[in-house]
């Protein structure tokens, strides 16, 4: 067991803690994550604002002169000026440079090996908060780069110079709440814009949500990497977007917050530290154990590939590309972090690419090639993994299992949940847009743009889906899955596998499909199936049908996750989705603005979609961890019915969606009659 963290004299137990540096003798910040004044006028300012003092002192008296030895001092910073002078030191806290793992001692001081390119940080102990920056970004950490980052196009890191007389780093007691084993974190990966009509769509449905929610204040929101879209020179603006809400923001590398002109991995990430902080870290808040570790090998190269399993790895000049990747020196500090916390407290492992998931189970370029590892390094604990990337949002269980693990990344049941996040951005801003003016942007297995919420008390935890823009009560839609709708589809996929150029009109649109919630006798008979995408839905989930006020009967979930592979197609899709990914009107837009982006949309790193007639996008929901059916009983008489869609989740929670349809003898005339009127 870990010995509790407590303040020199009283020996209180600690909280949550990592340090801002403001400096003694001579201060600095160029080596420590970008910290900024406070704004007085700032609605949403968090309560404790620093940056990491950094002492540079070359008649300062150490402990020990060793030339490559880091030290400092964890501090109660009581008078919140963010200077340790007069303020006491706080023994216990974990310091680490990203592979070793120290512990302060009863004066809060410690010592660590230095090597170049290390980012320095604290633990934050709960019960105690580190400074945040004015945008309430976490700052905890010092970033060791003598001779700063190679010609990057957004700069990188600049020199740090010398190694600091000391770094030391600040925490505060958290209030009365902070105290508690309870405790609310948002989750939330790929915000991902790559533009400022983008940032724009985020700021209106993802900060518009996480202002209204309650209880984030201590633990705030993690972000599961791609914060940008390649394009980092967003990230002064992403961060005061976000930083709107109030909360203190922690974040995790993604493939998209690389610096894509990076020619090695020791500098793909130097931008995001400036901006962001460290790429390997850990941090406790209430009675759970967060650590966020980079995944994002880029460029990966041929040693990479060594046994044959990541041919994209194999030329890093010419076809530079990412692989999902921790190294040996991740998976040691990972082992040495872990060796100072309890067996019995929770452990939430954040990464951006999956350890493994549903969506790209067959890929060993988008899961993670050390899982085993950090399966057998969390052995006996209670544990859940978090991530994002896939833009899919997937609850998997304990137990559970998909074909294309065991040969990719060598899994074959898990050990402890895991859980891809779900995307904000969605289907990166794509779709049609809503009646608020933002995309629909579907997720690529239908779930809506969203995020999650974790409540936790002690070692046990509530996670919870939030559909953006809608109530926390809309958890799934239900359609209808008819012959007739599978035909349409069906034309409608295999001529977009072929098209060239936005300018072709595809042989179906929704016009020519009909009425979605009307089948006729002969699709009843023909196997018509009742579909429920919830959209957090997993392996204990129950969902019920009644039609018409009848008994309740149980659908059948699409995928077992009994070791198959994924149930793709018609059969197994979203019609709710499918139809409206199928048939996107926003190709249509143009103007004589003489603005070539405001033709069609944009999507990524400047691709032009459009203009032209409406037709897909690029993804589909053709699969998903998901999705149930309910056969439609074959003997439905024609008429009006409603059906009670109840999904029950593993907390009790029940959610219903009501369903009305319809069945006919025949399809009625979708336009108007005519020749009722005599004309023509």
């Amino acid at each position: 067991m870990r010995a509790k963290p407590v303040s020199k004299n009283v020996r209180r137990h600690l909280g949550l803690g990592a340090g801002v540096l403001l400096g003694a003798s001579v201060l600095t910040t160029a080596s420590t994550q970008a910290a900024t004044t406070p704004t007085a006028d700032r609605a949403a300012a968090p309560t404790y604002v620093g940056a990491v003092e950094v002492v540079r002192d070359v008649a300062a008296t150490t402990r020990s002169t060793a030339p490559q030895t880091l030290r400092g001092r964890v501090f109660h910073d009581a008078d919140r000026d963010g200077r340790s002078s007069g303020d006491e030191g706080v023994e216990g806290v974990t310091v680490s440079n990203g592979r070793d793992v120290v512990v302060t001692d009863e004066d809060g001081d410690y010592e660590l090996p230095v090597f170049d390119g290390m980012s320095a940080f604290v633990t934050q102990p709960s019960g105690w908060q580190v400074p945040v920056d004015e945008d309430g970004v976490a700052q905890f950490s010092y970033h060791h780069l003598p001779a700063g980052s190679p010609q990057l196009r957004f700069g990188g890191l600049e020199p740090t110079g010398p190694l600091p007389t000391a770094v030391n780093f600040p925490l505060v007691e958290g209030d009365d709440a902070a105290q508690d084993a309870a405790t609310r974190c948002a989750v939330l990966a790929d915000v991902q814009t790559y533009n400022g009509r983008e940032l724009g769509f985020a700021r209106d449905g993802l900060l518009a949500d996480l202002v209204q929610e309650d209880g984030l204040a201590e633990c705030g929101a993690l972000m599961l990497g791609d914060v940008a879209g390649d394009d980092l020179g967003l990230y002064p603006r992403i961060k005061e977007v976000l930083g709107a809400s109030g909360l203190p923001l922690r974040f995790v590398p993604g493939n998209h917050d690389l610096d894509l002109d990076a020619t090695d991995a020791a500098h793909s990430f130097d931008t995001f530290k400036r901006e962001l902080g460290p790429t390997t870290y850990s941090y406790d808040v209430a009675d759970v154990h967060y650590v966020v570790m980079n995944n994002v090998k880029y460029p990966c190269t041929p040693e990479d590939d060594a046994d044959g399993t990541r041919p994209h790895c194999a030329d890093p000049v010419n076809a530079p590309t990412y692989s999902g990747q921790l190294g040996d020196e991740q998976v040691t500090w990972l082992a040495n972090d872990l060796a100072r916390v309890p067996e019995d407290k929770l452990v939430v492992i954040a990464t951006h690419i999956p350890m493994v998931s549903f969506a790209d189970q067959d890929s060993t370029k988008h899961q993670t090639k050390e899982v085993q590892e950090v399966h057998e390094l969390l052995e006996g604990r209670p544990a859940l993994s978090v991530s994002g990337h896939t833009h899919s949002t997937e609850r998997m269980n304990t137990g559970d299992s998909y074909a294309g693990w065991k040969t990719a990344v060598g899994v074959d049941e898990l050990p402890f949940p895991h859980v891809v996040a779900g995307a904000p951005s969605g289907d990166w801003y794509s779709g049609d847009l809503d009646v608020e003016g933002r995309p629909m942007a579907l997720q690529r297995d239908g779930a809506r743009p969203g995020y999650l919420t974790l409540d936790v008390d002690g070692s046990e935890y509530v996670d919870t889906f939030h559909a953006i823009g809608e109530p926390d009560e809309k958890q799934m839609a239900v359609s209808l899955n008819s012959p007739r709708w599978r035909d349409w589809y069906t034309t409608i996929t295999e001529w977009a596998a072929t098209r060239e150029g936005w300018d072709q009109a595809p042989p179906v649109n929704v016009n020519d499909l009909g009425d979605p919630g009307l089948v006729t006798t002969a699709d009843v008979a023909a196997d018509t199936w009742l579909t429920a995408n919830v959209w957090y839905g997993s392996t204990d989930t129950e969902v019920e049908v009644s039609i018409d006020g009848g008994d309740a009967q149980p659908a059948t979930r699409t995928q077992q996750a009994a070791g198959e592979a994924a149930k793709t197609g018609a059969q197994f899709a979203d019609p709710a989705a499918a139809t409206r990914q199928l048939q996107v009107a926003r190709f249509g837009f143009e103007s004589t603005s003489g603005d070539p982006t405001a033709q069609g949309y944009e999507l990524y790193a400047g691709s032009e979609y459009g203009p032209g007639p409406a037709q897909p996008g690029n993804n589909v929901a053709d699969r998903a961890t998901h999705l149930w059916q309910y056969r439609l009983p074959s003997g439905l008489p024609e008429g009006v019915h409603r059906a009670e869609v109840t999904a029950t989740d593993s907390f009790g929670r029940e959610r219903t969606e009501t369903h009305v349809f319809e069945v006919r003898a025949e399809l009625p005339q979708q336009s108007f009659r005519s020749d009722v009127f005599g004309t023509e």
